[in-house]
């Protein structure tokens, strides 16, 4: 379907031939949540804060680095977060399903596996989450829950809704699905209580900035080594994440020969994905690594990252938090 997300972003005819669909669609939306906020359709309340850290568009926008960085802040403030999610590619025979840092990604989905191994905060995975929010507060002394993405998910009543925008591709073409990449209008974000645009350097907003750390081995993570050790090397560069060319450019940056491996987002590997005919080192995103972690070699690696928002935004989140 690449020729489908290309032309969300890039000009291409096919986007008109789909505009009627996305028109129906927009409408359904706007009827869905009207239909919640008439109470026709039911909405679960808590009886602790939610907040929800989601997007407005299909793709990799760093929701993922936005909710670990949230839940620090929380912490730090002595709160006591629990973390919620869909578990979007996993497969569990029943829900909810709770999870750890060595859960296994193809149960409880690649992404949820990071945020329980970069917090340590309790997280359960369902399709409905309320019944995964329900669970942590029956079994973990959580004050607050966070729910990473679900901000079309009106089944859960919510305090605050965060929305993480990517600042390179912003909304494409924007148009709703499937002739663009917009779940919601991009009026639903004067709606929500804040907007975080992952990468820019606009003053006035709040802009979310991933910052690598040390390239680790996948087989052995007590090994280490700086980027600049790969530097002039080639290497094969593999992504399966929503928008790998950011990760692909990075590694340009930074001096590396690339050759971008692409795979689609959630991509459950196996040894023969990484089955190159050389002795290049092999480069991947964390949320591939942790998939990859069952048949590793000393010749695979991956580079963390971690987020930091400008303009004191874990401030005014604690302060509307303080206010609920």
């Amino acid at each position: 379907m690449k020729w489908l997300t290309d032309s969300w972003y890039e000009y291409r005819a096919t986007r008109f031939i789909l505009l009627p669909f996305s028109i129906l669609y927009q409408l359904a939306v706007g009827f869905r949540r009207l239909a919640y906020h008439l109470k026709i359709l039911k909405q679960h309340h808590l009886n602790v804060p939610v907040i929800i850290v989601g997007n407005i568009s299909v793709g990799g926008t760093g929701k993922t680095p936005a909710v670990i960085w949230l839940a620090m802040q929380l912490k730090q403030a002595g709160y006591k977060p629990g973390i919620i999610s869909r578990g979007y590619g996993g497969h569990a025979d029943h829900y909810p399903q709770e999870v750890k840092s060595t859960s296994d990604p193809k149960l409880v989905g690649d992404e949820p596996v990071i945020i329980s191994q970069q917090t340590g905060c309790p997280m359960a995975v369902s399709p409905k989450r309320f019944d995964a929010a329900q669970f942590l507060l029956e079994n973990h002394d959580c004050n607050v829950i966070i729910s990473d993405d679900g901000l079309q998910h009106y089944a859960l009543a919510r305090d605050i809704e965060i929305v993480v925008v990517d600042g390179l591709r912003l909304f494409g073409n924007r148009y709703c699905l499937p002739a663009g990449p917009l779940r919601e209008p991009i009026i639903r974000l004067r709606t929500v209580d804040f907007v975080i645009i992952n990468g820019g350097n606009n003053a006035s907003q709040y802009v979310m900035t991933l910052n690598p750390g040390n390239v680790i081995n996948v087989a052995d993570g007590a090994v280490q080594k700086s980027l600049d050790n790969f530097k002039g090397e080639t290497v094969h560069a593999v992504a399966g994440i929503g928008h790998p060319e950011r990760f692909f450019d990075y590694l340009s940056d930074s001096g590396l020969i690339v050759e971008p491996h692409y795979f689609i987002d959630h991509h459950h590997f196996k040894a023969i994905d990484l089955h190159f005919d050389d002795d290049h080192p092999i480069i991947m995103t964390e949320k591939d690594a942790i998939k990859c972690r069952a048949f590793a070699t000393d010749n695979m690696w991956y580079i963390p990252i971690r987020a930091t928002v400008n303009n004191d935004l874990d401030q005014h989140i604690l302060t509307k938090l303080a206010g609920n």
